[in-house]
């Protein structure tokens, strides 16, 4: 049997006397469709930190492809193949939106401080930037200033940096958020899209998007894992109707 994608074992994590961390552990298998939801407080941030490399557990380890990265940087770890949005994507809100992919694409093969290529390097690199584009159907606004577009179509270009990132697993921190109902429905059209055997985990406060996407579901509550299961079986679940459905729609920070 093969590693999984993702794995976390044990993670703990506290500030000061408050454990925001509790013990957690999750297994993502390539291919992974997985929400990470709960209620306010539920460590949701912090856990995605961990696992990001933006912070480092106090006891516990992150394993990709069943290689520990638990001492990795964030930016080791994302050349390495474990990407998060909103991490690597601070958008250049001056620059075209072709120009932020292929600066991603500059950076995943360590040229971005070279700012001329030879020819078949730069039609590789190029190939490349076309191809997140394409992924995400941004060729059309790929002249644009990423400035001047809407937010949704931003929050596009930002998954779009991650996967110029080339990712085996990808954390999708948010994606929606701030985006008008209207244009969210659009980012998860384009989320399914993604390769099939990627690896992701979603962390989102609408509850709709996240039943939509999600044929695994991680709830957390107090820093620990309370649950997980398909979602059907979440959703019937008595302990989170009572915490957490019983008194909101959304699950938020």
């Amino acid at each position: 049997m093969s590693a999984p994608r993702l794995q976390a074992q044990g993670l703990r994590m506290a500030f000061g006397g408050l454990k925001v961390t509790d013990d957690v552990s999750l297994s993502l298998a390539p291919g992974a469709r997985t929400a990470l939801i709960g209620p306010n407080g539920a460590g949701k941030t912090t856990l995605v930190n961990l696992l990001s490399g933006a912070l480092r557990p106090q006891s516990g380890a992150v394993f990709l492809d069943g290689v520990p990265v638990t001492r990795l940087s964030q930016d080791t770890r994302v050349r390495a193949g474990l990407v998060r949005t909103f991490q690597i994507s601070r958008l250049f809100r001056e620059m075209t939106v072709l120009d932020n992919v292929r600066t991603a694409v500059l950076h995943r093969r360590g040229l971005a401080a070279r700012v001329f290529q030879r020819g078949a390097q730069a039609q590789s690199v190029l190939d490349d930037t076309h191809a997140a584009l394409g992924a995400l159907g941004l060729e059309r606004i790929a002249r644009r200033i990423v400035g001047t577009l809407a937010l949704g179509e931003q929050r596009l270009v930002e998954i779009a940096l991650a996967l110029a990132m080339r990712p085996r697993a990808l954390l999708l921190d948010e994606p929606a958020a701030g985006v008008p109902q209207s244009e969210s429905g659009r980012i998860f059209d384009a989320i399914e899209q993604l390769p099939a055997d990627l690896a992701i985990l979603l962390i989102e406060h609408d509850m709709d998007l996240v039943f939509r996407f999600a044929r695994h579901i991680v709830v957390l509550a107090a820093g620990a894992l309370l649950v997980e299961g398909a979602p059907a079986a979440i959703a019937a679940n008595d302990q989170v109707k009572q915490i957490y459905f019983g008194r909101t729609t959304h699950a938020s920070h």
